[in-house]
This record gives C-alpha cells, sequence and structure tokens, in this order.
C-alpha cells in the first residue's frame, strides 16, 4: 500500500513512519506548517526542520501552510492529502496519535472523505514500553517544548534516554502526566532515525521559558553522514 505519513518533525510521527515502513510503501511525507502556536490539530516547535528529516530520510515532502483556526485547519489538511493521491498517488496515511481522540477521528474523518485507509500505529501504547523501544532502536531525539507544570527550562533540549524514562517515572508517581507527552506536557524533534541515512546535526539553538511554558529553537542545523 502506498502511503503517506502526517510528518511533524516529533517522535511520534518519525516512529510511525519507521513501522509503516516495515508493512507498507511509504511515499511522501506531509508536513502541515501552522501560523498557530498552539494550534489544536498541528504540531509546531522547529517544523520547518522537517524538511531536513525528509532530506536525511530520502522521501519526498508536500509542506502545507493553515492559519492554525480550530477545524478550520482541517480544511487545508484535506487539501495536502488530495495534493498527495494526486502527486504520489497514496492509499493510505499514518499518524502518530495515541491517546487523542480529538487528533485521531478528524484525520479518519478525512481520510474516509478522501476514500484513504487510516494507519495509527502508536494508538493505545504501552509508553513506557513505547519510550524504551526508541531508545533500544538508536533513535536521537531532543526535547523541543515544555508546556506545564512540573517541567521546567532544564529539560528543553534534553536527550530522551534511559536517565529521561525514569525521571517522568518519577514524576508520574506525584503528577497525572502522559510519558509520551500526549496531554501537552512536552514535543520533541527527531535528529536521527533508522531509517535515515544521515543524521541531523544542531548547531545553533535559543531557548525561551517562562511559567512552565518553554521553546527549545534550532536556529541552525546540518545534515552529516552516518
Amino acid at each position: 500500500m502506498r502511503l503517506a505519513v502526517l510528518l511533524s518533525g516529533g517522535k511520534d510521527s518519525i516512529y510511525s513512519c519507521w513501522r509503516a515502513m516495515q508493512s507498507g510503501d511509504v511515499v511522501c511525507f506531509v508536513t502541515i506548517r501552522s501560523c498557530n502556536t498552539d494550534s489544536y490539530m498541528f504540531h509546531t516547535p522547529n517544523i520547518d526542520l522537517t524538511r531536513l528529516q525528509a532530506e536525511a530520510a530520502g522521501i519526498p515532502l508536500i509542506e502545507w501552510q493553515t492559519a492554525g483556526e480550530e477545524e478550520a485547519e482541517l480544511d487545508d489538511l484535506r487539501a495536502a492529502l488530495h495534493e498527495a493521491i494526486n502527486r504520489y498517488a497514496i492509499e493510505g496515511v499514518v499518524s502518530g496519535a495515541i491517546q487523542s481522540v480529538y487528533q485521531a477521528s478528524r484525520v479518519q474523518r478525512i481520510c474516509l472523505e478522501l476514500g484513504l485507509w487510516s494507519f495509527n500505529p502508536l494508538w493505545l501504547c504501552e509508553q513506557e514500553e513505547y519510550l524504551n523501544e526508541l531508545i533500544e532502536n538508536r533513535f536521537e531525539i531532543i526535547i523541543a517544548g515544555i508546556f506545564s507544570a512540573p517541567f521546567n527550562e532544564t529539560w528543553l533540549g534534553r536527550r530522551i534516554d534511559p536517565e529521561f524514562v525514569n525521571r517522568l517515572l518519577s514524576i508520574r508517581s506525584k503528577y497525572d502526566i502522559s510519558l509520551t507527552g500526549e496531554g501537552g506536557e512536552y514535543e520533541s524533534f527527531v535528529c536521527d532515525a533508522p531509517f535515515f541515512t544521515r543524521r541531523i546535526v544542531i548547531t545553533r539553538s535559543e531557548m525561551t521559558y517562562k511559567n512552565h511554558n518553554g521553546r527549545f529553537l534550532i536556529t541552525g542545523a546540518e545534515l552529516e553522514d552516518k
């Protein structure tokens, strides 16, 4: 089956792509670039760098811009997927939703309208097991944004590694958080994945932070041979 992957730059979309590759043919990425940093549907930290991820993977990328208005942004997703049908004859769409019924149901509805199959490899996964699988398979992931207590600026730019998972487990014993950030606690960016032929090296970055809301902004990056 010819598949398009909704690429956000974060761990869930990249991992879902990897899983999809094991049973289907990923023929393109689709990235929705939202002008609204608080988009209801779409990841925004470092979204411009999905171009480097697509290049590292050797997969063509369709980029589509949206104003990020609630529900109206779905029209832009629909248009982008229609473009993917026309250019790459896709038959299905892969997304990285884990628990968000809001996101998953809307992607599924659009797929149904367009006659596409909707695939969510991570849906209702065991979250600690998933994070450990990322580490075991050498995904290189940093924290690109934090958006709730008890996360603070010390988390920004951190790598997802065993120590990171242990800290999350400790926090979960006190706070009701999602280990994968599905509740909006944090966002990530993938610098390397098993199917990348090159890895992304960050050369410049900036951080913004206030009241448990912060972003790790990658202002310079390049591809390096593995």
